[in-house]
C-alpha cells in the first residue's frame, strides 16, 4: 500500500512540474507577430540596422518567430491592404508622409513592439504603398524596397 502512493504521489509530482515548465514557456516565449495574413513574412534580427539579418518566411511567421534571436523589427508584404483600419486595430497615427516617383510612405506611431526615431520623431510602423503591393514593418523597412 505504501509503495503505491509513493508511485502515485511521483505521478502527481510529474504532472505538476510539467505543467510548470508548460506555464513558464508560455510567459517567456515572445509575443506573436505584428501583422496577420501576408503573402510573405520577414524577420529583422540583430541589434541595429548596422549588423541586421534578414530572415524572410512563406510559411508560418509566429513558428518562424519562436526559433529566432534578437528580433528587432518584423515586415509584411501584401497585395491589398487597409492603412486605415490597421491604423485603427493598433491605435496609430501618420506623422509624417514621404512621396517618391513609385511609392508613398507613410511613417507611424502605433501600438507595436519595435521603434526608432527618425527625424526627431518616434516611429514604430512603416507602410510603403506601391502600385500593385504594399509592404508594412515595424519599425521601418529596412533595405530597398
Amino acid at each position: 500500500m505504501r509503495k503505491e502512493q509513493e508511485v502515485r504521489f511521483l505521478k502527481l509530482l510529474t504532472v505538476i512540474l510539467f505543467a510548470g515548465a508548460f506555464i513558464t514557456a508560455l510567459a517567456i516565449l515572445p509575443a506573436g507577430v505584428c501583422f496577420d495574413g501576408a503573402e510573405s513574412y520577414t524577420f529583422f534580427c540583430g541589434d541595429g540596422s548596422k549588423n541586421c539579418r534578414v530572415v524572410t518566411t512563406n510559411g508560418n511567421a509566429a513558428l518562424k518567430k519562436l526559433t529566432l534571436r534578437n528580433v528587432c523589427g518584423e515586415s509584411a508584404e501584401y497585395r491589398d491592404f487597409d492603412l486605415d483600419g490597421y491604423l485603427e486595430l493598433v491605435d496609430g497615427e501618420i506623422v509624417f508622409v514621404e512621396e517618391l516617383s513609385d511609392s508613398v510612405n507613410y511613417y507611424c506611431k502605433a501600438n507595436l513592439p519595435y521603434s526608432v526615431t527618425l527625424y526627431g520623431e518616434q516611429i514604430n510602423l512603416h507602410v510603403c504603398v506601391k502600385a500593385d503591393s504594399v509592404k508594412i514593418a515595424s519599425p521601418i523597412i529596412f533595405g530597398g524596397y
